[in-house]
Formats: structure tokens, C-alpha cells, sequence
């Protein structure tokens, strides 16, 4: 995990050069007058994977009322 400091007045020119090496736990601090006021840290990866099925069995619970079906329209 490595910690950056980077001047606010610097960071306009060079911060693109930054946020490419960041890594996972990296973090960069911008600084206004070597006081932190600011925090760049990358994003996680999405995962490629699909998600798993059935997470939210048995948070819901649907009335049999919902099946009847709906009055004609006139």
C-alpha cells in the first residue's frame, strides 16, 4: 500500500501520471499547503462472474392476491 502526497498546484499537471500506477490499497493525497485535503484511491475490478442466484430467497413475501387476475376493462 503506497501512500502519494501531491500538491493541488502540481496535481493539474502531472496527476494523470499518478492515477495510472495506482493499485489496489494505493491511495493519493491532495495537499493544500502540505495539508491533506483530498483522496484519490481506485475503484475495484468488477468481477467477470455473475452474480449469485437466490440471495434474496425468503426476504419477500407475495400474497396470493397478486395472482388473481385483473378485472377485464369495459
Amino acid at each position: 500500500m503506497a501512500v502519494t502526497r501531491l500538491a493541488v498546484k502540481e496535481a493539474g499537471a502531472t496527476l494523470s501520471k499518478y492515477v495510472d500506477r495506482l493499485k489496489p490499497g494505493d491511495r493519493i493525497l491532495l495537499c493544500n499547503k502540505d495539508r491533506p485535503v483530498a483522496e484519490i484511491r481506485p475503484l475495484p475490478v468488477p468481477s467477470d462472474q455473475p452474480g449469485p442466484v437466490g440471495l434474496g430467497k425468503g426476504l419477500a413475501r407475495i400474497p396470493d392476491s397478486f395472482f388473481t387476475p385483473l378485472p377485464e376493462e369495459s
